[in-house]
């Protein structure tokens, strides 16, 4: 990367954390918090306060990256932080529910994901840009993990109303280093691998593979957002209140770690992702099973914790970059798009669904029904085509006519290891789905070399 590119994605990928840590940091303690307030008796109004920003995400989230293209990235991530910050200040003043329902439905307005991916578009080359992309993914991962031991810990030192008002302030940092750190582009043009495309949706949505894995991340979290409806008052019920929950998701969060690594290396190394993906549901299904059965236990309760978290983190993680293979290339913004919305919507469709079953039928209710949209997705994935161990390349192109960017697609498309090409000319692009083992690198180079030797002699 060019110092440029490593400023912009680091920023970037820090602008992303701190705004995805306002989202994570309150579901730990928030449950506990929200009982008591006026309307926090209703179970599910505690739910939808939880999951609301959810919901507004989920619909905002691809037209903000539309409204990026025509405005420019940097004045809509300005807006989206602003909102965020407050729907983070009305939440921190709130004295009911119903204000803090408010707060985050104005939080989740802020919906600065899409034009955040095309930003780092923008800034870095098609052949940096796997990397950028996986230093957020990396970011969003580790800001979880703190936020669950961060929490109850915040919580004691400066309340629910301190956190919301941090995170408030958070965002007026996150909008200081956009204007001051992060680099202008040059060009702010439409990126067919970052963003959605109106005119690709119908085939996104006609896709099963792709329909599979919509529905398992919006189970998945729609599983952790009905998770933290009921663990706070599990642990609290077990002798842990509020304060010293931090005390369980410290060394839960840490072992959960080390253990998706041998994880990760059976699937990438052996080739087994498909049965890696399949256990890990199984192990989540499991771990609600465990909360069940041993929730009258410290013990049982962090051995459960510990099976959840590893395999929440082993599908989180696993899912984009299933995505990311299975997609057309053409189509690799738009399935992305409409997988990370579907995302924040099983987050407000957990919460809300979560708060009204413990309403109505308890906590247990809440378990049964987790295992239930587990076994559920694990029937449905279980019908997966075993995904093959592609990555994809991206090189620059000179400007090229219709017909010698059909010339130039066929002649690559005939390499060993390419499974799938696409020329770009307007964007100036060639993208190669390629096999990770069989894909010579270099004789690509060297193809685009001897292609562009030839349209200058051709000029």
């Amino acid at each position: 990367m060019t110092p440029v590119e490593r400023r912009a994605s680091l920023g970037l990928a820090g602008i992303y954390a701190l705004r995805m840590l306002g989202l994570f940091i309150i579901l730990p303690i928030f449950a506990l918090y929200a009982e008591k307030l006026p309307g926090g008796e209703s179970h599910f109004l505690i739910g939808v306060a939880l999951g609301a920003y959810g919901l507004t995400q989920a619909i905002l989230q691809i037209p903000a990256g539309w409204l990026s293209d025509r405005y420019g990235r940097k004045p809509i991530i300005i807006v989206g932080l602003l909102l965020f910050a407050a729907g983070s200040f009305i939440a921190a003043s709130a004295d009911d529910i119903y204000w803090i329902i408010a707060g985050r439905v104005i939080q989740g307005a802020g919906a600065i994901n899409a034009a955040v991916m095309a930003l780092t578009a923008d800034l870095t080359r098609e052949e940096q840009r796997t990397k950028a992309m996986a230093m957020i993914g990396i970011s969003i991962g580790i800001t979880f993990s703190i936020s669950m031991v961060l929490s109850p810990v915040l919580y004691r030192l400066i309340g629910m109303s301190g956190i919301f008002s941090l995170v408030g302030v958070l965002a007026f940092v996150s909008i200081a280093v956009v204007i001051w750190f992060i680099p202008k582009p040059g060009i702010t043009r439409f990126h067919s691998d970052t963003e959605a495309n109106t005119s690709k949706l119908k085939e996104v949505l006609r896709n099963k593979d792709l329909l599979r894995m919509d529905f398992g991340v919006f189970t998945l979290h729609a599983i952790l957002m009905s998770v933290f409806m009921q663990i706070p008052f599990v642990l609290r019920a077990a002798g842990l209140d509020a304060q010293h929950q931090w005390q369980m998701y410290l060394p839960v969060m840490l072992f959960a770690f080390v253990l998706m690594v041998p994880l990760f290396f059976i699937a990438e190394r052996k080739a087994m992702t498909k049965q890696v993906f399949l256990f890990s549901i199984g192990m989540a299904a499991l771990a609600q099973l465990g909360i069940l059965f041993m929730h009258a236990s410290v013990w049982g309760i962090a051995l459960s914790l510990i099976v959840f978290f590893t395999a929440f983190n082993v599908l989180e993680a696993m899912q984009p970059s299933i995505v990311s293979k299975i997609s057309p290339l053409a189509a690799k913004g738009t399935a992305m798009g409409v997988f990370s919305s579907v995302q924040f919507l099983g987050a407000f469709f957990g919460s809300a669904m979560g708060g009204l079953l413990m309403q109505l039928y308890g906590g247990n209710a809440v378990l049964i029904f987790a295992m239930f949209m587990l076994l559920l997705w694990l029937v449905i994935a279980s019908g997966m085509r075993a995904p093959k161990s592609l990555q994809t390349k991206m090189y620059h192109l000179p400007r090229l006519t219709v017909a010698e960017a059909s010339a130039l697609q066929a002649s690559l498309a005939q390499l060993r290891g390419v499974n799938e090409v696409l020329i770009v000319a307007g964007e100036q692009i060639a993208c190669l789905k390629v096999e990770k083992h069989g894909f010579d690198e270099e004789t690509v180079e060297n193809e685009l070399g001897e292609f562009r030797q030839n349209l200058v002699k051709g000029a």
